[in-house]
């Protein structure tokens, strides 16, 4: 590798994804992380200092923690990123300019200045979503969890982020709504549509959710919460809990 973690250890051939939990069942919850990894495949040269793989820049730190949290411990199948954003963001669309980034806070990354996009997508944007898009058809959940982390300021535009979890949305909010309030009545700080809004950056959800018709939570939480494995295993019980009353209060409508 070029920088990063150790590549992730997959059966077979490597792939820009992995699942892990058990199998999922029709109608059950499920949860999708696009930037649940700091892999960078070794043919891939970024240029940056290798301390930036371990930042917000690179992973949505703790996110990976508190996915097998929910995988193993309460059965959440997950569907997770095995390549860094730095190397392709799954989270924005393929003429997104920043879906191979040239610069993230602040940061340039030499090695994406002038890369070959179209490369880029074949081997891992495309996978990766033609994987998700078999995988949410085949089971046509009745929720979609979609697990971020933010950082508490950018170096970029360092104003404070006081939210401690956000709920995203684009266009449809019927689980947000609930989320939004379940999380408050845990006494957290939640942002509605903050740090940033979903009606801007929601392109995974837009996708495969929002165009099935499914519901879901585009969770984001922030890193100084998520960042020791017992704090995973905390926040990973609390999305358990929250997904799975949003659950019931949707069958219910």
């Amino acid at each position: 590798m070029a920088n990063g973690r150790e590549a992730p250890s997959l059966i077979g051939e490597w792939q820009p994804w992995r699942r892990i939990g058990p199998e999922p069942s029709k109608g059950g919850i499920v949860l999708i992380a696009d930037h649940a990894s700091n892999f960078v495949p070794s043919d891939i040269e970024l240029g940056i200092d290798p301390a930036l793989m371990h930042e917000h820049i690179a992973i949505d730190i703790g996110v990976e923690g508190v996915a097998t949290n929910l995988a193993r411990r309460h059965g959440v199948p997950a569907h997770l990123a095995t390549v860094s954003r730095l190397v392709c963001d799954f989270n924005r669309d393929e003429d997104d300019p920043r879906v191979v980034p040239d610069s993230s806070d602040g940061h340039t990354i030499p090695g994406n200045v002038g890369a070959n996009r179209e490369e880029r997508l074949n081997c891992f944007h495309r996978p990766y979503h033609d994987a998700l898009s078999a995988w949410l058809d085949a089971v046509r959940p009745g929720l979609c969890i979609s697990l971020h982390s933010f950082t508490p300021a950018l170096k970029s535009a360092p104003a404070s982020r006081p939210w401690e979890v956000g709920v995203l949305y684009n266009t449809d909010d019927r689980a947000a709504r609930h989320g939004i309030r379940l999380f408050a009545e845990a006494g957290l700080t939640v942002g509605d549509n903050e740090p940033f809004s979903g009606k801007d950056l929601n392109a995974t959800m837009n996708r495969h959710a929002e165009a099935r018709g499914l519901p879901y939570l585009g969770i984001e939480v922030r890193q100084d919460r998520i960042d020791t494995p017992e704090a995973q295993e905390r926040w990973g019980d609390l999305i358990a809990e929250v997904a799975a009353r949003v659950a019931l209060m949707l069958e219910a409508a």
